[in-house]
């Protein structure tokens, strides 16, 4: 019995010692955003993007959410304009955009998502933040088409989710196209008998708009008002034409904030709006309805959409 315990002594003392060895040892540091792209093998040419366009610090100064790119995705970009061969081939101004489109303020995992667009750091007209689509409905997706390929990768400052796709920032008409919920405007505004006008003129060149757009239920509504009509294109082209120039401002960016009660606003066409913020958020129009706006400041680079729930007649 004796012997028995003299030989326990030996590997109690080892269990102790190691113990203690366990205790003392400091855990590791948890890695930033940057470093924890930088040790992600996949996320080598983000890595490249980021030093190029001098966003190291930026990203490890605040908490974020990433939507970070892989190699693969990054590869594709390069490959869609035949002078990038390498990420410093793409223009400083642009890559910085294009990251900043990727990044947004605060930590959004993936039971956080919803349909809804969200802020970025990337800004457009005014200097407002420009808008990103996420979409849940049928599955996850970014920016219209994006796939998570990796969700919830926590970081020190924040969350990266691992995309399949670099994003670009969207313009009005790329906002439109991407939502299915504006398909039937889309359907309008590209009607043949407009020979492209109204899509054309969404894209002139240092021209920003501010559009209010109806969605489906809204156009749906629209349609059922009258028997003969069963698409967008029973309408008569001159009564849409004036219809759809009715949703548009040229020439300001007006967000939601900038938006007063008893203000007036000129639309495309000449027609006037009245905005009431009497009880939430509406115009009124010319023909004496009073519309909601259901959704505010979805920023694009050339405008600002806001969602009507009823088609506005003149």
């Amino acid at each position: 019995m004796k012997k028995n315990i003299f030989y326990l002594f030996p590997i109690l003392f080892l269990f102790l010692v190691t113990s203690c060895d366990s205790e003392d040892e400091p855990m590791p540091e948890p890695m930033t955003i940057v470093e924890t792209a930088q040790a992600t093998a996949d996320l080598s040419l983000l890595v490249e993007a980021v030093v190029a366009a001098d966003l190291v610090d930026a990203l490890n100064s605040g908490t974020f959410t990433v939507f970070a790119p892989n190699n693969a995705a990054f590869q594709a970009l390069l490959d869609s304009d035949p002078t990038w061969n390498t990420i410093t081939d793409i223009p400083v101004d642009v890559l910085t955009s294009v990251l900043l489109f990727h990044v947004v303020e605060g930590e959004v995992r993936a039971a956080d998502l919803s349909d809804t667009y969200v802020n970025t750091l990337s800004t457009g007209p005014n200097m407002e933040p420009l808008s990103l689509q996420i979409t849940t409905t049928g599955g996850v997706a970014f920016d219209g088409d994006a796939a998570p390929l990796t969700t919830d990768v926590e970081t020190s400052n924040g969350v990266v989710h691992i995309i399949d796709k670099v994003m670009l920032p969207n313009s009005l008409t790329d906002f439109a196209l991407s939502n299915p919920d504006f398909s039937l405007l889309v359907g309008a505004l590209a009607d043949p008998r407009f020979n492209g006008a109204f899509l054309g003129a969404l894209t002139m060149e240092g021209v920003d708009f501010t559009v209010f757009a109806p969605n489906n239920a809204a156009f749906q509504a629209l349609l059922d008002s009258d028997p003969t009509w069963n698409s967008t294109a029973d309408i008569d082209e001159n009564l849409l034409g004036l219809v759809l120039s009715y949703h548009v401002v040229a020439g300001a960016n007006v967000q939601a904030d900038q938006l007063s009660n008893g203000q007036v606003i000129t639309m495309y066409d000449g027609g006037d709006v009245t905005v009431d913020l009497s009880n939430g958020a509406a115009l009124a129009t010319g023909s004496g309805q009073t519309v909601n706006i259901i959704l505010t400041d979805v920023q694009g680079t050339n405008g600002v959409i806001h969602v009507v729930e009823n088609v506005l007649l003149p």
